[in-house]
């Protein structure tokens, strides 16, 4: 017996472990399932996999919740690339349903068991992510030991439930990682945006189940109506509630949301059924203040019309603008970034948002570099959803994200037979699919130098020719590029195409990184508010100070997930230091020593020579005076001083004002 059996055993049968971290209440209660109750060997336990019929039949049961869940899918994918994590949809019974992997890794999740139509209930599998979440019935991270199997402790998984809208199990959403490279801290960070992606699904399937009755969405704030925070009553004709989601329970004050199915809506808004057919005649996107009945308390709301459907959309991940779920409810609408979103106020996104407007549908080649992180997919899509080409496809291929033995068949497409492997009735490729429309290349630069000679052959010729075959496909091409990597130096190495530069490069914007922007305090702000939802989350100083001195090698994207995690870890509705990832909240100077507000002195004693000159002088006192009259707030300073916070913090470090929080 190994020393893995034998944690399990010891912990099963009460007893202590030699381990500095044993296994919490959760994982030790599993193990004990697992011997107990379904009588597993932690050494012998293999991976039962369906046959393709009966995968078929788990798959119609709820087909519906797999075509929604597929674009959140998709989205969380976006987040996490990189990672080295596969997203596996399965079952109330723990089937695998759908995954969605990067390519290179597939073989690994493959071989580990986690492919669809694997069970991974805990009664087969043992404890897992999958399994123990059905079980349990709430979000769980099984970390690389924790797994019950031998065979399992190289994998690192977060689960979080979807439920329906009668609070029964739909299936689990889970993020797996084949190798434990990640420390078990770090996957509180992916078990919260599983979570919140599992909160999506849930929403949408909702809007489906009762697409024949009007829906009414509330929120305290109008900006968060339509938003996944929000809260829902299904209403039918007589105006009677038939379906609530645990946010309407919540907000309405009701600690289950049975309580409210079957009331008239009139007990607890100050609307009635002629109201809302009134409100839906008006438009869907139509937000309206409505007050409380109990407690008298205002909200905003606005209703989804009966008889439509909402299928699967794309969340935004690249702004602090959230995913809208469609008021409308033919689909879930996402509310994208609008050029004008993303300019913010960082002059430099202003001059790029200003070159795009005038080049758009100009048959000008745009070339968008910028870091990773930095939103260059969401700035291509805003420039396609400028322009005459809007309401056809924008069809977006990573190309650093594809294997090279892939790629070619991805962009060209192939004929049927082809190759081995290759679909029965062949492939369009990613050109044709944009054909019309706008083909947005990031990374461009890792393009191998063979496709490039037949990319450059496609834009002069304006016509593709799948693999396997010698006809020729017109084709009506829109193309944006964008990379990361310095193409000129490229050149000169000769791993990118001069030629092909040049016919791309018609003109290259500068998407600047987070550390760089002008605006990032607001920036940080409408993230926080996006990932906030419908709770009021505040930062305390100290943390504000931590985030606008970090250096965001990750940008937009890594904001994003910082924040989120924050969100989901703060208690009280605060953010404070402790909240924040180590590398962030670590950062030195931050720490409030018992000088903080006053002028460093050199080795002399004397003040900094900025402090000698006697505008710099009246200057430091004015803010210091501010700061001292707000009690060290910065937010409250700032605007008594009529300036933005980065401006506050920028003069703050001119003056070396240390930070304080007046304590």
């Amino acid at each position: 017996m190994d020393r893995h059996e034998s944690t399990i055993m010891s912990v099963a049968r009460g007893g202590s472990v030699a381990d500095d971290a044993p296994p919490g209440q959760l994982i030790g209660g599993s193990w004990k399932r697992c011997l107990e109750d379904y009588g597993l060997d932690p050494a012998r336990i293999a991976v039962d996999v369906l046959t393709h019929r009966e995968l078929a039949e788990h798959r119609d049961h709820i087909g519906e919740v797999i075509d929604i869940a597929r674009a959140e899918m998709e989205n969380l994918a976006a987040q996490i690339a990189g990672s080295g994590y596969a997203l596996l949809l399965t079952n109330a019974e723990g089937v695998i349903l759908c995954h969605q992997a990067e390519a290179a890794l597939e073989s690994n999740f493959r071989q580990a068991g986690l492919w669809d139509g694997a069970d991974w209930s805990e009664s087969r599998q043992g404890t897992n992510g999958i399994g123990t979440a059905l079980i349990e019935r709430r979000a769980v991270t099984v970390h690389c030991n924790d797994h019950f199997a031998t065979r399992h402790t190289s994998l690192s998984c977060s689960a979080a439930p979807i439920h329906a809208p009668a609070g029964e199990l739909l299936g689990v959403l889970d993020a797996s990682s084949v190798q434990c490279e990640d420390s078990r801290a770090s996957q509180m960070h992916t078990v919260a945006l599983v979570s919140m992606s599992a909160r999506l699904i849930e929403k949408c399937v909702f809007l489906n189940t009762y697409r024949d009755e009007t829906v009414l969405r509330f929120h305290g704030r109008p900006e968060f109506v339509n938003l996944v925070h929000d809260g829902m009553l299904a209403v039918n004709g007589e105006g009677r509630v038939v379906a609530a989601d645990d946010s309407a329970a919540m907000q309405l004050g009701y600690d289950d949301r049975d309580a409210l199915v079957g009331k008239e809506i009139s007990q607890f808004f100050d609307v009635t059924p002629s109201l809302l057919a009134q409100r839906v005649s008006e438009g869907n996107l139509t937000v309206w203040p409505i007050r409380e009945v109990r407690r008298g308390r205002r909200y905003f709301a606005c209703v989804r019309a009966p008889g439509r459907l909402t299928a699967g959309g794309r969340s935004n991940a690249a702004t602090g603008r959230g995913s809208r779920l469609s008021a409308r409810g033919d689909r879930r609408e996402t509310v994208r970034p609008t050029l004008d979103d993303l300019q913010g106020q960082d002059p430099r996104m202003a001059f790029n948002v200003r070159c795009a407007r005038r080049v758009v549908d100009k048959g000008v080649q745009l070339m968008i570099h910028g870091e990773t992180g930095t939103g260059k997919e969401a700035f291509a899509r805003a420039v396609h959803e400028a322009g005459a080409r809007a309401e056809q496809p924008f069809v977006a291929v990573n190309c650093a994200a594809i294997p090279e033995s892939l790629i070619e068949s991805e962009l060209f497409g192939y004929k049927a037979g082809a190759f081995t492997g290759a679909r029965r009735d062949g492939m369009r490729g990613k050109i044709l699919q944009s054909s019309g429309g706008t083909l947005f290349l990031d990374e461009i630069g890792d393009m191998p130098v063979e496709l490039q000679t037949r990319l450059l052959r496609v834009l002069e010729e304006r016509e593709v020719v799948p693999l396997g075959s010698e006809v020729a496909v017109p084709v009506d091409l829109n193309l944006i590029s964008a990379t990361h990597a310095p193409l000129k130096t490229m050149l000169a190495d000769g791993r990118f195409r001069e030629d092909l530069y040049y016919r791309l490069n018609g003109i290259t914007l500068t998407l600047p990184p987070v550390r760089e922007r002008a605006d990032r305090d607001a920036l940080l702000r409408a993230i926080l508010a996006d990932e906030a939802g419908e709770d009021a989350v505040e930062m305390e100083e100290s943390a504000v100070g931590a985030l606008m001195a970090y250096h965001w090698p990750g940008n937009i994207r890594e904001m994003r997930n910082v924040l989120r995690t924050a969100v989901a870890l703060c208690d009280g509705g605060v953010i404070r230091l402790a909240d924040l990832p180590g590398d962030i909240s670590e950062i030195s100077g931050l720490e409030l020593p018992a000088s903080a507000g006053r002028v460093a002195a050199d080795d002399n004693g004397q003040p900094p020579a900025a402090a000698a000159n006697p505008l710099e002088c009246a200057e430091r006192d004015a803010v210091m005076r501010a700061l001292q009259q707000n009690r060290w707030n910065i937010t409250n300073t700032a605007r008594q001083l009529a300036m933005s916070r980065n401006t506050l913090y920028r003069k703050m470090k001119k003056h070396d004002i240390a930070l304080s929080s007046g304590r």
